[in-house]
Formats: C-alpha cells, structure tokens, sequence
C-alpha cells in the first residue's frame, strides 16, 4: 500500500469543502460538529448557493470562491472534502492532490473505474492520501457484525435483502442502473468490510417492475464469488413498498459454526458456538462516530497519523469494480470476472491519461493486479 504525506499541526485541520448542495449541508454540520476540524473554505460554481449554506449554519468567517487552489492556497487549508457530484470528482481530487493537499471524497471514487485508477495513481504521483467516503461503513452495528462474522469461522453464504420506496425526483428516477450505480456500492463495499476478502466474479439481473415509477430497471440481484468461495447474494428494489429494510438492508451470514443476522441499525444477533462449543456473544458497541462523521474522523486521524484509512482509493477501486461489473453482467447476460473489469480499465486509463507523472505511476503497475501491489492486496483491516 502507497504512504502518504501526513500533517502536523497542535490546532485543528483546516479543510476546505467543494460543493454547497444538499449532501454539502451534511457535510458543513459534520465539519462543524468535529472539533478535531475547522471549516475555512467553500468552494462552488454558484456562489449564492455557497453563501446562502453558510448562512443556513449561521458560518461566518469561511472564505468563498470557485478554485480549489486559490481558496486553499489564500486560507492556508490543510485538506480538502470533495462533495461534488460524481463527474466533478476525478478533477477536483486531481487539482486538489496536486497542490499538496489530502482529500475526502464523497462515494462514488469516479463514475468509472478506469477514472478512479487514474486517481489512484494520482495519490501515489503527488505523494497525498485520497480516502473515499463509504460511510456506511461507519455504523457501530455493521462493526459488531464484522466481529461476530471473524468467529464464525469459514464463511459460505453472506445475503442482503435491500427493499425501499423512495420518490426521488429529478436526476435518479431518470437514471440508467440507478439502483446498482447509485446504492448498491455501499452493501458491496460493506461486504467487503465484514470479510476482509475481494470478489472474483458476478453474475447480475436487473428489472423494473410493472408499477415501477422509475424510467430504467430499478431492481436487481446479483450473486458474486469471492477468493474464498463465499458466495454474496444482493436482492434489492427501490421500488419495493410496504415492509421496507432499513437503509442498509437486512443481512444473514453463515458460516461453518453459525449465522448471525443483522437488520441494518440494531446489534447483529448470533446463533453459534465457538471452536470450544461455547455459544457466541455480541461484543459490545463502540460510542465511535457514525455515518459521515465516522469517515470525516477516520481521515483526520489518517492525516495526522500516516495510519492507512478503510477508504484509501487504492481499495476503494475494489468497490467500484463490482458496481461496475455487476452493470456489465446485467447488460451482457454473462458471469463477469472482475480481474477483467480491471484489466480492461487499466487499459483504458493508461490510453486516456494526460499527466505525464500520473501515466508514469500506471505504467509502473505494469497491470493493476500484478506489480501494483496496492490494489493487488487492498482489502479492508
């Protein structure tokens, strides 16, 4: 795994956040919640809406603009929280990277997976951490079940059942894939978490139901194997009423001494004994941060620390990759492999990428599962 810059400073980090939208209000209470953080900087294209979200908060003193680099630079910030939509990622982690600073970033990486190497090779070209904000990592729940799921010994077969009734409007209801594209990433990346392994294959359906309000297939399941042989069965619909999961679906996993299930916000429950025959317990909960506020937290200290954060880019791409070939498998009808997936991205940002240091760090991978030993061995501790 790459290392990266680290920052000290005795006060707190100063950060300067890009985008001042709805989830960019979020972010402005997650900033100002954490004393370990300062808001200094907030950068959108429209400054009115910029403005009108600090006075929202009651902010004052927070400089605003529209470049990353003249608000980080005139603010002396320490760091950057990216919250613009996906497309603007890739630039906007690219400039911040290169004027030295680490960046949080809202899921997804990029759109695409060829994208987010690129910003793999980005962090490792400009020597600072980028950590991608899966914050549905950070519930103290998912993090007693991902210690229940470590006793439960060889794991055969982990389910999320994902069943919600939202009415969006606007960009999602219109959107391609929008459940795998826009959801989904999270129980994958959640996956991941619990098992510390990486998938090797997907096979995916999508539908739409006959009172679907949505204009492309709201619906899917997917079936991926992992390098263990586990097998992890996503069903999920956004177009589900009645009887809904929780946001983060309703889990079963099963192993060779038990199962324990979780509804996605309570403590998991455990049927199982141990190697001795002892029945399993549910460790208590920690009082960490949650959500957002998990993930601003995990950063800080990363920043601070050098300690490697759950979301570094480099496993982050994982994640993306089985978005992204669950969408291919849905589109072909074919079981896709995800070392194809990558391979084929890896192609594709060698062939696309125009910074010279940048290309030069992905040619030196060689291939993003064999000198590149980030992504080869990024799994989750």
């Amino acid at each position: 795994m790459s290392t990266f810059a680290t920052i000290d400073t005795p006060g707190p980090l100063r950060l300067v956040q890009v985008g001042a939208g709805g989830m960019g209000k979020a972010w402005i209470d997650a900033i100002t919640a954490n004393p370990d953080v300062e808001l200094v900087g907030l950068v959108d294209l429209n400054q009115e809406t910029a403005h009108e979200a600090l006075a929202d908060k009651g902010l004052e003193g927070v400089l605003v603009g529209t470049s990353v680099s003249d608000i980080a630079a005139a603010t002396g910030a320490h760091a950057v929280v990216n919250v613009t939509v996906p497309v603007a990622h890739h630039p906007v982690n690219v400039e911040a990277l290169f004027a030295g600073l680490p960046v949080l970033c809202e899921k997804p990486a990029a759109p695409t997976v060829a994208q987010a190497l690129s910003l793999a090779a980005s962090s490792e070209a400009s020597g600072q951490l980028l950590m991608i904000s899966q914050s549905r990592r950070y519930f103290n729940s998912l993090a007693q079940l991902k210690a229940v799921t470590g006793e439960l010994g060889d794991i055969g077969v982990i389910t999320t059942e994902f069943f919600k009734a939202p009415h969006f409007g606007g960009f999602r209801e219109e959107m391609d894939h929008v459940l795998l594209v826009d959801m989904a990433i999270h129980p994958f990346d959640a996956v991941r978490y619990l098992t510390g392994q990486n998938p090797v294959s997907v096979y995916c359906e999508e539908f739409n139901p006959s009172w679907s309000w949505y204009q492309a297939d709201a619906a899917a399941t997917a079936i991926f194997e992992f390098s263990s042989g586990l097998r992890y069965v996503y069903s999920g619909s956004w177009c589900a009423d009645g009887q809904e999961t929780s946001w983060n679906g309703q889990w079963r996993v099963n192993g060779a001494h038990g199962t324990a299930t979780w509804d996605g916000e309570q403590a998991p429950l455990v049927d199982a004994n141990d190697a001795t025959g002892q029945s399993l317990s549910v460790p208590e909960a920690s009082a960490g941060p949650e959500q957002i506020a998990g993930s601003l937290a995990e950063f800080a200290s990363a920043v601070r620390t050098g300690v490697v954060p759950d979301g570094q880019i480099h496993s982050n791409v994982h994640s993306l990759a089985m978005v992204e070939a669950a969408v291919l498998s849905a589109e072909t009808g074919q079981r896709v492999r995800i070392d194809d997936v990558l391979t084929a991205a890896y192609a594709q940002a060698l062939h696309n990428e125009k910074n010279d240091d940048v290309k030069a760090v992905l040619s030196g991978w060689g291939s993003p599962l064999g000198n590149y030993s980030g992504l080869a061995d990024a799994v989750s501790s």
